[in-house]
């Protein structure tokens, strides 16, 4: 099928499932609205699943379709362009099911994959905790292995999704005599049990998609370790790449359509003969530029090590790509809030926020989750020019 058939083929699929029964999700969920139609959105991952619009490029042998790069590229432009809502289950398509694919053995996939791409098993990350963010060597989550489990001890933070989760991927600490990055593990924990206490956290936009989450003697299977148990860094870099990598992609089509609507704000409100106005939005719009050509080449190789299977950790690519948004998406909620002018200081009835509103304050967060910006050049730094530890 060429690329442009495809096209056609998607844009055709969406067309039809938006409106009918899903008619009702356009817009819905997101950054910020991940609250809104929570049971109709995970209806809506299963409705993917049946159409076999999960895993695009996963392997074939694993369940996934093989598609290649340039084609999963379509697809996120055309879901972004429909309108179609946020997606609950992208933590286990793009970071948990891609890591597998480069780390887990073929138990786990067998056992696991197929949920994913079913659109019927929800996951979370368990990696930042209150005292290692950003820099997760430091973290202090506990796991003991002990007749044939892993006994879970310690507390994450600013866990996304986790109150829909049916498991949650940790990094813990299994040798506790080890120092830094020696003796973590990534392990494969249900969330559904005693032992998982899980508090939302309520964020400026007055949502809660970040959680902090607890684990108390919480168990998991001795097999549930991805990688070797020790291992766990050198899996958390794998995932981490993916993280700031392939899923940006859609994330960067989703900026496109904030950006336009800022544009549209600012045409109907007469700014755009406004000099410091239309220099920002040129500004904006070149950034999209750069991101777009910054995000194919990254996606391009992270999309090889998941199709392949290799286990190659990133390189800083991953790195840079978040550089180049996290401080553009920022410039662009300030943008939003001030073409909106006075507006911008009200809210509605039970806080109710405008989509400017709302991107200006989630997106107050964007330099810090995800690796810090600080963090992101030392790895430039360290990584990628060779130069020695601060």
């Amino acid at each position: 099928m060429t690329d442009e058939e495809f096209r056609a083929s998607v844009r055709a699929w969406l067309t039809t499932e938006l409106s009918g029964e899903f008619a009702g999700l356009a817009g819905k969920g997101g950054p910020g609205r991940e609250h809104e139609l929570v049971a109709e959105r995970l209806a809506w991952e299963r409705r993917l699943g049946e159409g076999g619009w999960i895993g695009l490029g996963w392997p074939v042998a694993d369940g996934g379709r093989g598609l290649p790069w340039r084609q999963q590229v379509i697809f996120h432009e055309e879901y972004a362009r429909s309108g179609a809502p946020g997606r609950i289950g992208h933590v286990g398509e793009q970071l948990l099911g891609p890591t597998l694919l480069m780390f887990g053995t073929a138990l786990q996939k067998a056992r696991f994959l197929p949920g994913i791409l079913a659109g019927t098993s929800m996951w979370c990350q368990g990696y930042s905790e209150p005292d290692a963010g950003s820099d997760l060597a430091s973290l202090r989550t506990r796991a003991v292995l002990d007749d044939g489990e892993w006994r879970i001890t310690g507390q994450k933070v600013w866990t996304s999704l986790a109150q829909f989760a049916d498991w949650c991927f940790v990094l813990a600490r299994t040798d506790l005599l080890a120092e830094r990055h020696r003796g973590l593990s990534c392990l494969l924990v249900p969330m559904r049990q005693e032992g998982v206490t899980i508090r939302p956290i309520v964020q400026l936009t007055g949502t809660s998609e970040f959680n902090e989450v607890f684990f108390d003697d919480a168990r998991a299977c001795a097999g549930d370790v991805v990688g070797s148990p020790g291992d766990g860094w050198r899996v958390a870099l794998g995932t981490l790449g993916i993280e700031r990598g392939v899923s940006t992609f859609g994330q960067q089509l989703g900026f496109q359509r904030q950006f336009e609507d800022v544009l549209a704000v600012a045409r109907t409100r007469g700014l755009l003969a406004d000099p410091d106005i239309a220099a920002r939005i040129t500004d904006a719009w070149i950034g999209l530029q750069v991101m777009r050509f910054t995000a194919e080449a990254s996606f391009g190789q992270a999309a090889a090590s998941v199709a392949g299977g290799a286990g190659v950790a990133p390189g800083v690519e991953a790195s840079i790509v978040k550089l180049v948004w996290a401080p553009w998406h920022q410039r662009l909620g300030e943008l939003a809030v001030d073409v909106m002018g006075a507006d911008a200081t009200t809210a509605g009835p039970d806080y109710e926020l405008s989509d400017e509103q709302r991107l200006f304050l989630f997106s107050r967060a964007d330099t810090i989750y995800g690796g810090s910006n600080e963090v992101q050049r030392n790895v430039i730094a360290e990584r990628g020019l060779g130069l020695p530890r601060g």
